[in-house]
């Protein structure tokens, strides 16, 4: 689902390129680091490379361990707890991975409490969810089709939607955006009603009419005024052009004003989340069932299945490796929120009131059965957004070196962004020789940039890298990060790049 899920996360904005051509170009022109212990001429390099675009050896840890070959682990500033951004989403995939299961899915039942009669359903329609991270407007549309298909037009009652899968009396953590946009899609918070990432997809197109505007799914209560002017054929602007400006009303319903000039045969989108989920989700199966045919008598409300209900139809998400997948290709964040709260619900224990801390501790307890040192550790909501979560670059390189070893090491790694070709590397470190030899998931916040994952060199040796920059401002923290990826790749640090035999204190820095 890229089309979709990229607009789930926070993207960063483009890095001058001579920046980026300067670092990359360095990769032998590193000098000792002064007040501190020896480096390997690798370590050395990055350091010095670091205090040159960042004024501070601080800004940047790194770790990284060669898996399958020759190559000496480094270790910079590594024991450092760090803000990660989205390279958590590694540690929640990899988890969920071993804790669910990779055939794990989500169901979703249709029920009721009424009797056929004739093309009637004399009765509620009842909704259980099951937080369903995938749950969308197609397979909405195929379940009512069921529906359709069983001869029924009318529903003679109400939709009741039943939220009750996860325990959250706590409510879930805050993220201060800084930002002025508080419906922007990588925003959305998890709910068990979470249906289409509840997003309304806006789009204008103008053409030899003038422009016209719509909304996916068209959504009653969503109202659009189009003040876009066609102007004649050239080239299309982009989307910072326009301004949507949603204003909502006291009757429940908002209006999305877009303003702008379109030139003849060029289209401009927009994806929001204006409306609560429980009201997005049941606007939607209304939407859903109006446009093929079905009449609702009644209204809809939240409220928990009864136990005599008698099931309808079902149906069952992609298996979670699917939505490792999306999770990690395009950086979803409230696929991986969701996910967290799914591990909770499923391993949550008398004494747990919370399934989100539920959740994390199933994770924090797992990782140490596999042997990671998880003090300091902070896991927060599974996704890295948040200004809370905190991990250090070791460990991270423990928990892909644990990864490697899985069963599923295959499921996890194909997850991941390729190098220069797919998600969100797709446009990193084109032109070096390295497209497809790595697989990388990336991290982006205010002041932090990260990369976490699995890279070759030109001795074929697989890495397990993790590089974290926390530094105010950031900005060129992706160029310094997309060196210490292609140093790696180009002159990995081996055996025979030393006189003598390194120590610890050689190849490490703090």
């Amino acid at each position: 689902m890229p089309s979709t899920t990229a607009f789930l996360r926070k993207s960063g904005r483009g890095r001058p390129l001579s920046l980026a051509l300067t670092l990359l170009a360095g990769l032998s022109a590193g000098t000792a680091v002064a007040d501190g212990p020896r480096l390997s001429p690798w370590s050395e390099n990055i350091v010095d490379a670091t205090v040159r675009a960042m004024d501070s050896k601080q800004a940047m840890s790194v770790a990284a361990v060669p898996l399958n070959g020759p190559g000496l682990p480094q270790y910079i500033n590594a024991d450092e707890p760090m803000s990660p951004g989205s390279i958590m989403k590694l540690v929640t995939t990899y988890g969920a991975l071993e804790i669910l299961g990779p055939t794990y899915r989500w169901e979703t039942r249709f029920s009721t409490d009424g009797q056929l009669v004739g093309h009637t359903l004399q009765g509620n329609l009842y909704v259980t969810l099951s937080g369903d991270p995938h749950l969308g407007m197609e397979r909405l549309w195929t379940a009512f089709s069921e529906l359709r298909g069983m001869g029924i037009d009318t529903i003679d009652g109400d939709l009741v939607l039943d939220g009750t899968v996860f325990n959250l009396p706590n409510g879930l953590p805050e993220f201060d955006d800084n930002g002025d946009n508080d419906y922007a899609p990588f925003l959305v918070k998890p709910s068990p009603y979470l249906t289409n990432f509840n997003l309304t997809h806006f789009q204008v197109r103008a053409d030899e009419r003038g422009t016209t505007a719509w909304a996916t799914p068209a959504l009653n209560a969503i109202i659009i005024d189009n003040d876009v002017t066609a102007l004649p054929a050239g080239r299309c602007p982009s989307h910072h052009h326009f301004d949507w400006t949603p204003t909502f009303h006291d009757d429940g319903t908002i209006t999305v004003r877009v303003t702008g000039k379109l030139p003849e045969g060029c289209r401009t989108t927009k994806y929001y989340s204006l409306m609560p989920a429980p009201d997005y989700t049941a606007a939607t199966i209304q939407t859903v069932w109006a446009r093929m045919g079905g009449l609702m008598t009644g209204r809809w409300r939240t409220g928990e299945t009864p136990d005599d209900t008698r099931l309808l139809m079902t149906s069952d998400s992609p298996d979670l490796v699917t939505t490792v997948r999306d999770i990690n290709k395009w950086s979803n964040n409230v696929m991986a929120r969701q996910l967290l709260l799914a591990i909770g619900a499923e391993n949550r224990l008398p004494t747990d009131a919370d399934d989100r801390e539920a959740g994390i501790r199933k994770v924090k307890s797992w990782l140490a059965s596999k042997g990671v040192d998880t003090e300091g550790l902070v896991i927060d909501n599974g996704s890295g957004l948040s200004r809370a979560s905190r991990i250090s670059a070791r460990q991270g390189a423990q928990i892909l070196q644990a990864a490697w070893k899985s069963p599923y090491a295959a499921d996890l790694m194909s997850s991941m962004p390729l190098i220069a070709m797919d998600g969100t590397m797709h446009r990193r470190l084109r032109n070096t020789g390295m497209a497809g030899l790595g697989r990388i998931k990336t991290g982006y916040l205010e002041n932090v940039r990260s990369i976490a994952g699995f890279t070759r060199d030109t001795n074929d040796t697989t890495w397990a890298v993790v590089g974290l920059v926390n530094h105010a401002p950031a900005w060129n923290g992706q160029a310094l990060l997309d060196k210490v990826l292609y140093s790696l790749y180009l002159q990995p640090p081996v055996e025979t790049a030393f006189s003598k035999a390194p120590t610890k204190a050689s190849t490490e820095v703090r």
